[in-house]
């Protein structure tokens, strides 16, 4: 994860890299090639090897587990968009660059376009679809209604899962902390005063009820 360094921040350079978190989770920087030789190297060591053909695969998205038969080069984006129907994370960059299809992995913001399917196995995922059970609506996606924080709403499920695993990283942040802390997500229509907003209000709200970020 990476930010845009604010205009006359003293905030260190790597506090708060949402694309630092590829390497701290062991999926990502070169994910999708380095995936292919973790798996290759798991498969020595088993004696079996995935691929090239589709094969079985069980991954656990928002508290459920899923099974399909993929290919190994699949991403988790296109396993949960073209096989699962979960339509939430969106494919903008398909390069690890914009944040739209930021999901959580183990609690971790994580790119799913940078993450093969095959590797999230075993991880717990959470999408926006899991986020509020029923018609509830979880309070970050309340936040950002009530800061305006979306408005063509393309990149805003990818914001909201990058809120959310901030929030659960960092409970008491300043506003620069929250610029920095999301600035691998990007917005063309440039709602990002609404976004920070939000994140600010969900985590004032937590400190209130001396609760955690859900």
């Amino acid at each position: 994860m990476s930010f845009k360094k604010g205009e006359g921040s003293t905030a260190p350079r790597n506090r708060f890299s949402r694309r630092g978190f590829l390497g701290g989770v062991g999926l990502g920087g070169g994910a999708l090639g380095a995936g292919l030789l973790e798996t290759e190297a798991a498969a020595q060591s088993t004696g079996k090897l995935a691929g090239p053909g589709p094969g079985p695969v069980t991954l656990n998205i928002n508290g459920k587990p899923v099974n399909l038969t993929i290919e190994p080069r699949v991403t988790l984006l296109d396993a949960m968009r073209n096989y699962l129907g979960i339509t939430g994370a969106k494919r903008v960059c398909d390069r690890g660059t914009c944040g739209a299809c930021t999901v959580l992995i183990d609690g971790k913001s994580v790119y799913s376009c940078t993450v093969l399917a095959i590797d999230a196995q075993g991880r717990d995922i959470q999408t926006i679809e899991g986020l509020a059970p029923g018609n509830g609506m979880h309070p970050v996606s309340a936040a950002f209604v009530n800061n305006d924080a979306q408005q063509c709403g393309y990149c805003t499920a990818g914001f909201v899962m990058a809120v959310k695993g901030f929030l659960g990283e960092h409970p008491n942040p300043t506003m620069e902390d929250v610029k920095h802390g999301l600035g691998g997500n990007l917005c063309r229509c440039g709602t990002y005063m609404g976004v920070r907003q939000a994140a600010l209000e969900v985590a004032a709200a937590t400190r209130m009820k001396g609760g955690k970020n859900g």
